[in-house]
């Protein structure tokens, strides 16, 4: 769960949420409009996005070349596990509070 200002502009909502997975236990197919941009941080991030709906469906961060986020929305289900790890949270609202058990690391 990140809640750097970038990424509330970005996805329009208080907090930016993702899953992570090691490059090469992921296959991307079909077609993507990219769009890349410098993060809060200064960090390199590669935004993919359906180019019928704009959605975003994944995305590459600089630092770390070997990961690929997916946004927990383009799942569709309701089901998928609670997130484990809180960051930029200096930058949360007053009034998000946060699940038990969710680790905070320091901005």
């Amino acid at each position: 769960m990140c809640h750097c200002l970038a990424c509330q502009r970005r996805t329009g909502s208080a907090f930016g949420m993702q899953a992570r997975w090691p490059k090469d236990q992921v296959e991307v197919s079909g077609r993507a409009t990219e769009y890349t941009r410098i993060s809060d941080a200064g960090d390199e991030r590669t935004f993919r996005f359906c180019p019928d709906c704009g959605a975003t469906v994944l995305w590459t961060n600089g630092d770390w070349p070997d990961v690929i986020a997916v946004p927990i929305g383009a799942f569709a289900d309701p089901s998928f596990p609670q997130p484990k790890v809180s960051v930029w949270g200096t930058r949360r609202y007053s009034w998000l509070s946060l699940p038990e058990g969710i680790v905070e690391e320091h901005d």
